[in-house]
C-alpha cells in the first residue's frame, strides 16, 4: 500500500475526542509534544515514562490548557517484566475502561558506535527499550484495542531503521526491527481489523536522542518536535482509518 499523511493536514479540534492513548517517553521530546497535542484534541492521554517530574510536568500543561485530565504511569522500561506490562494493561482496563491508542516514543540512544565497541550494557538496554517493551507493551495491551472500535498503534521510527549506515548500532538494528515487527503484525491482523498499526518517521527534531546523536549541530537549526505532531495526530484519527501496515 502506498499511503502518505497529508503534508498540510489540520487535525480538527475534536479529532481525539472521548479516545484514550498511552504514550511511551511522555516526558520530554516527542512524547511530551504528542501528549499535549492529542490532550488539545480531546484525548485523554496516558503519561508512560521513567521520570516521574517529568510527567508531572506534562500532566501540569495539560491540565492547564484544559484538555480531559491525563493520568500518569511510571515505569523504566529498560527493567520492567512481562508482569510489570501485565499489570499495566489490567491498570488501563480497570481505570480508565480501555484503549484507542498507542504510541511508541521511548527510545533508548547513547552515541553512534562500531559494531566491534558496543558495550554489552548498552547492547541489552537498546534491546530492552526499543524493541522488547515496544513488543510486550504492544502485546499486552492488543486485547483493549481490538475492543476499540477505531484503535491506532504508532511505533516511532527512524531514517536508520529503514536505510543502512555505518555506526548505527543498536540503535539501528532495533529500528529496523520495529519496522518488520509493525509489518508482520499488520499482516497478521488483516484488513477486517478495527486496529491499525503503522510506523512513523518524524525526522530530524530537536530532542535529547538528536542532540547525542549530533552533540556539534547549532538546536535551532533543526525543527521542534511539536512541528510533526500533527502527522501524528492523523495516524491517530478516525482520518488514517484503512491504513496499516505503512512505514510513514
Amino acid at each position: 500500500m502506498s499511503v502518505s499523511i497529508p503534508a498540510d493536514y489540520v487535525p480538527p479540534v475534536d479529532l481525539l475526542a472521548g479516545r484514550r492513548i498511552l504514550i511511551t517517553g511522555a516526558g520530554d521530546g516527542l512524547g511530551r509534544a504528542a501528549a499535549i497535542g492529542c490532550a488539545a484534541h480531546g484525548a485523554t492521554v496516558i503519561l508512560l515514562g521513567r521520570t516521574v517530574k517529568k510527567l508531572e510536568a506534562v500532566y501540569d500543561a495539560i491540565e492547564a490548557s484544559g484538555a480531559p485530565q491525563p493520568a500518569i504511569y511510571p515505569m523504566h522500561l529498560a527493567g520492567a517484566s512481562w508482569k510489570d506490562y501485565a499489570d499495566l494493561a489490567g491498570t488501563v482496563e480497570r481505570e480508565i475502561g480501555g484503549l484507542d491508542g498507542l504510541v511508541h516514543c521511548a527510545s533508548h540512544f547513547k552515541a553512534f558506535t562500531p559494531m566491534s565497541d558496543i558495550e554489552p550494557k548498552d547492547w541489552v538496554e537498546g534491546l530492552q527499550v526499543n524493541l522488547s517493551a515496544a513488543y510486550a507493551l504492544t502485546r499486552n495491551l492488543l486485547p483493549l484495542l481490538k475492543a476499540s472500535p477505531d484503535a491506532s498503534v504508532v511505533f516511532v521510527s527512524d531514517r536508520h531503521g529503514r536505510e543502512v549506515h555505518a555506526f548505527d548500532g543498536i540503535y539501528g538494528i532495533t529500528k529496523a526491527a520495529i519496522e518488520q515487527m509493525m509489518r508482520i503484525w499488520a499482516a497478521e491482523l488483516g484488513t477486517r481489523s478495527s486496529l491499525r498499526i503503522n510506523s512513523f518517521d518524524p525526522g530530524p527534531m530537536r530532542s535529547g536522542v538528536r542532540l547525542r546523536g549530533y552533540p556539534g549541530e547549532r538546536a535551532e537549526s533543526v525543527p521542534p518536535p511539536e512541528r510533526v505532531v500533527p502527522r501524528l495526530l492523523w495516524l491517530l484519527g478516525a482520518d488514517s482509518r484503512g491504513v496499516s501496515g505503512c512505514a510513514l
